[in-house]
């Protein structure tokens, strides 16, 4: 029987860096429909090259594409495992597209971890982000700032900030999350499967209440 625990949360809210933790902690199979899309264009899969022709036109790939690929993950997986997704679905669109592939491999949903936190603490963490322009490590002005300003540590590449990081894309991307998924929180609270994690807090205080939060396995 296949499980999911699913992790909502806008950016900045750390799903990446908490899903890693989970990974580790848990015994979960990680999910990250962008890491999926990636890897199906570099392996230039049929489904991967569809997707392609969809983001080097800067549009979203339709939903149909994305349950597709997820579709082809899970059936290449085994028959019995928990998966953990990591900002997927984004709509109730997509929430109900889950359920019904998960329904026809005779499994479901059995926990939604939506991250909380305030706008100001969202603004500041992807504001201060910079990334190594050639080797793409990523450090944080406040939190892990390099030994040298604009410098990476690890090779000496000029740091920069990404265009989507600047306060005023950010406010904007808050913004779109908060819109895209009011429905889909509402959904899944109405099913009884939302939990809230104040992802404002300490990274490792955070993971300790999602695993203290998580259904027991249910044997195959």
């Amino acid at each position: 029987m296949i499980q999911a625990v699913i992790l909502l949360g806008a950016p900045g809210a750390g799903k990446g860096t908490l899903a890693e933790g989970l990974k580790r902690s848990a015994d979960f199979i990680h999910v990250s429909t962008g890491d999926m899309l990636r890897e199906q264009v570099k392996a230039g899969r049929p489904l991967g090259l569809r997707a392609k022709a969809y983001m080097d036109q800067g549009e979203l790939v339709p939903d149909d594409l994305i349950m597709q690929i997820i579709a082809e993950r899970l059936d290449g997986g085994p028959a019995a495992a928990r998966y953990l997704f990591d900002g997927f679905p984004r709509t109730t669109e997509q929430a109900r597209g889950l359920d019904a592939l998960l329904a026809a491999r005779h499994g479901g949903i059995r926990k939604v971890f939506l991250l909380e936190a305030s706008r100001a603490t969202l603004v500041a963490r992807l504001a201060g982000r910079r990334v190594c322009q050639q080797c793409a490590a990523v450090y944080h002005l406040r939190n892990i700032p390099p030994r040298q300003a604009d410098v990476c540590d690890q090779c000496g590449g000029p740091l920069r900030q990404r265009p989507d990081d600047t306060e005023a894309t950010v406010l904007n991307r808050l913004e779109v999350f908060r819109q895209q998924t009011e429905g889909l929180i509402a959904y899944y609270a109405a099913r009884g499967l939302l939990a809230r994690i104040d992802a404002g807090q300490q990274r490792d205080q955070a993971l300790a209440d999602i695993i203290n939060l998580l259904p027991v396995a249910t044997p195959p």
